[in-house]
């Protein structure tokens, strides 16, 4: 089987208020990118993925008149894929969503928020003291993970969950120290989310549950310049250690590689310095049980993935359709 993560930028804005496609003319979310442009060069990723299970990312927005889980049932019926149903859990106010597409003949997929003393629902709110002052902080996500008891064809259960980790930009700075206040405490922010969700991910490994983390976590080993001053990144701590680590291959190669090349999964334009930044920051992580059933990983970057580069439509389709590209893990299920 084939599960899959894709950040798709801002997905939501080739959705009408009907949750059907624009599919026109117009300026998309993305720099000099048409609507059409962009659903055209989804629908070949997609297509290309092929997978059972899609996370993704940034999902079209849920809200008062739109649907998460009907856009996403209408991309797929419009571009005739096989993982056509979808599902969602705890909608946000971002207009970022986080959703699975899943194949119904091959998997089900049914949303269970989990909830613990040293972790509530992702939809409520964890107090920790997050600077050692003896007073509690209360952290909420601003997208909180989906939480879903899956089922394969085979009778294979597991627990997966779809993150998207982020800590907000330093708005109302007013000087270079303001800025430097406001990002280190939003960057404290975000390391609390990973503890909550590593947290969740103890507490079902201790159930005698496998679980399945992806997603987005905005963070990786020597991304920024405040790993030295907290010690880890968020990714290291989801990623945890001893018997109840979860592994990722391009995490554990990023970690070990802290001079030259690594592994990306992103791709950015940096205005100032005309260059574009490229990052890890999309993973799929897992409990042995996945490792022990030939498991194997792919990121589909296409300048770095030998099939991806020589394949010129995809090629090109993967640049236009989002500053991410899509993470893959196949796996004997």
């Amino acid at each position: 089987m084939r599960f899959a993560t894709y950040n798709v930028e801002w997905f939501a804005s080739l959705f009408d208020d009907d949750n059907q496609l624009y599919d026109d003319g117009g300026w998309s979310a993305r720099y000099q990118v048409t609507r059409a442009e962009q659903t055209a060069a989804l629908g070949r990723v997609f297509t290309a993925l092929d997978a059972d299970a899609i996370m993704v990312i940034e999902a079209p927005n849920h809200g008062r008149r739109q649907s998460t889980v009907l856009a996403l049932e209408n991309f797929a019926k419009r571009f005739g894929l096989r993982a056509c149903g979808a599902v969602m859990g705890f909608s946000n106010d971002t207009q970022q969503e986080i959703a699975l597409l899943y194949d119904p003949e091959r998997l089900t997929a049914r949303h269970v928020p989990q909830a613990s003393a040293e972790a509530p629902r992702f939809d409520r709110t964890l107090r920790i003291d997050l600077d050692v002052d003896a007073t509690e902080d209360q952290v909420v996500f601003s997208k909180p993970p989906l939480e879903l008891e899956v089922v394969t064809q085979s009778g294979f259960a597991f627990q997966m969950i779809g993150a998207h980790l982020k800590s907000k930009a330093p708005h109302g700075a007013k000087s270079d120290a303001d800025v430097l206040r406001l990002a280190i405490a939003n960057r404290r922010k975000q390391l609390a989310q990973a503890i909550w969700l590593r947290r969740r991910i103890d507490m079902l490994i201790a159930a005698g549950q496998p679980v399945m983390v992806m997603g987005d976590m905005n963070d990786g080993p020597g991304l920024d310049e405040f790993e030295d001053l907290f010690g880890r990144s968020s990714v290291e701590i989801v990623l945890g250690e001893g018997n109840g680590a979860l592994f990722d291959p391009h995490a554990k190669q990023a970690l070990s590689r802290r001079l030259g090349a690594a592994p990306s999964s992103a791709r950015f334009w940096i205005r100032p310095e005309k260059r574009y930044l490229q990052a890890l920051l999309d993973y799929i992580m897992v409990t042995p049980e996945f490792c022990e059933r030939a498991a194997s990983w792919r990121i589909w970057h296409p300048m770095d993935d030998p099939e991806c580069w020589g394949n010129t439509g995809l090629r090109d389709a993967l640049l236009t359709a989002s500053d991410h590209f899509p993470v893959t893990l196949d796996v004997d299920l």
